[in-house]
């Protein structure tokens, strides 16, 4: 994504929005972390850290941006409500720090966890 100014110009790289976006979702309600796009033998597996950037992919398509979000929802919490909350969460936190409006957000459900009671 590049955006010119009278002073010069400005590129945002998808990896940066992919560290924006993973960020959201790391911090919303019943998502246990983030999993990989491809799920070998069935299992998803929870990327952390600095890897959680590989479990969203992002598109940019003439300045508007298309994310795709593959997570792993705490079992027991109601999906639909953990993904809209996921999307919301992730276009008003791109929107905001980008200023570039988002066209889509798409979560996908890799896996369901039980979380350890600590």
């Amino acid at each position: 994504m590049t955006e010119k100014t009278r002073l010069g110009k400005i590129e945002v790289s998808p990896s940066a929005i992919a560290s924006i976006a993973s960020h959201a979702v790391l911090k919303s309600y019943g998502v246990v972390g983030m999993a990989s796009a491809t799920m070998r033998d069935g299992i998803a597996e929870v990327l952390t850290g600095d890897r959680s950037k590989k479990g969203v992919q992002v598109r940019l398509d003439h300045n508007q941006i298309s994310i795709d979000l593959f997570v792993v929802i705490e079992y027991g919490t109601r999906i639909s409500v953990v993904a809209e909350n996921i999307m919301c969460a992730v276009k008003f936190s791109v929107e905001k720090t980008l200023g570039v409006s988002v066209k889509e957000v798409n979560v996908h459900v890799q896996g369901l966890r039980v979380s350890s009671a600590d």
